[in-house]
């Protein structure tokens, strides 16, 4: 069977030389006689895999050693209570955007441990853009300031990064990690789920600036306590062997294509490509504002939920799979992340025009 289009938002696609990398390893990793998924961590060749695998990361975003960085488990949604366990210690304030569904949702759980402010929000207007930041309204001795840099239900990212000052801007970079170029160094915390853009499901990475360590709730777990993961070099207990294996196949592909600088030009042109048929059409709907589209995550409608229903179906038949959109906005939605090939987003642009041509 020829393999698919696949336009899910997480799991996603994944480089095809990466799974065939993985296939031919999946028996004897190098001389080990056995698959990375049976290695002990604490072994020396599986230590070379990770540090590889740091390594290849710190290169890519260019992140210095002044922040740690940690591959967990727990997934983006652990981070959200591990954020303010971890930061929300001096003034017990931190000021959160509102943008979208995962960004809502780690402020409704840093409310569980402090103050959680909501600074600026989109949500009346089913966060349809990036709502307008006023440094003037930032708490300037709040612990931290939280966004969510795109936000993927919704299809929108932030075009700029607000300008904190000396509060530490945090991030949720799940769905457009090592997809553009960010100065890490503006932020004290960034995070993501590998599901999108870095690997397989099961791994979460964390970037954490080290003067910012140390600061954690007495009553943090411990494999939520930055510092003592940091110490532990990520193995309190048992990392996500074989999906961190897998994020470091898909860091060295990416770094054979050009690094993130040149990924994001590719990403720019894909997204161009629907974009255009979005805007040359008066058959499709995309509600997100222009200037805050995301790269990664296009949403769109056709005139009525029937015709999504079909749109979706109809791609399908034609090796376009996983289209439709979340259940809380429905429509379409393609996700293109690093991996997508253009092609892929070519085949999905001609199949908007002509389903178009014929359902008008």
């Amino acid at each position: 069977m020829n393999r698919v289009y696949n336009f899910a938002p997480g799991p996603s696609t994944m480089p095809q030389e990466v799974l065939e990398t993985a296939a031919r390893e999946m028996l004897c990793y190098g001389d080990s006689g056995m698959n990375v998924m049976e290695m002990s961590h604490r072994s020396k060749q599986y230590q070379a895999i990770f540090d590889e695998t740091e390594a290849v990361l710190r290169d890519l975003m260019h992140i210095p050693q002044e922040y740690s960085v940690l591959f967990l488990q727990g997934g983006a949604t652990g981070q959200f209570a591990a954020v303010p366990m971890n930061l929300m210690t001096g003034s017990g304030r931190a000021d959160y955007v509102d943008s979208g569904n995962f960004a809502h949702g780690a402020m409704v759980e840093a409310k569980k441990y402090g103050q959680a402010r909501c600074v600026a929000s989109s949500r009346e207007d089913n966060y349809t853009y990036i709502p307008e930041l006023n440094p003037a309204d930032f708490d300037p001795e709040a612990d931290y300031f939280y966004i969510t840099t795109n936000n993927t239900i919704f299809g929108t990212r932030y075009a700029s990064l607000p300008d904190t000052g000396k509060v530490p801007l945090v991030a949720d970079m799940s769905s457009n990690i090592l997809s553009e170029v960010y100065d890490i160094t503006r932020f004290g915390v960034a995070y993501a789920g590998a599901q999108k853009n870095v690997g397989p499901a099961g791994l979460t990475i964390v970037i954490v600036r080290r003067d910012l360590l140390g600061r954690a709730m007495p009553t943090t777990p411990k494999i939520m306590d930055w510092t003592v993961m940091t110490d532990k070099g990520s193995m309190l207990n048992t990392p996500p062997t074989y999906a961190i294996y897998m994020a470091g196949l898909c860091m060295k592909w990416l770094k054979k294509q050009g690094g993130v600088e040149a990924i994001e030009k590719v990403n720019i042109e894909k997204a161009k490509l629907l974009y255009d048929v979005l805007d040359d059409s008066d058959f499709y709907r995309a509600p997100v504002q222009k200037p805050f589209r995301s790269r990664m995550n296009v949403t769109f409608t056709t005139p009525n939920p029937d015709l999504d229903a079909e749109f979706v179906k109809a791609a399908a038949a034609q090796g376009m799979v996983n289209l439709k959109g979340h259940r809380l906005v429905g429509g379409i939605r393609a996700s293109i992340y690093n991996a997508m090939p253009v092609e892929g987003v070519e085949k999905l642009a001609a199949f908007m025009k002509k389903f178009e041509t014929e359902n008008k």
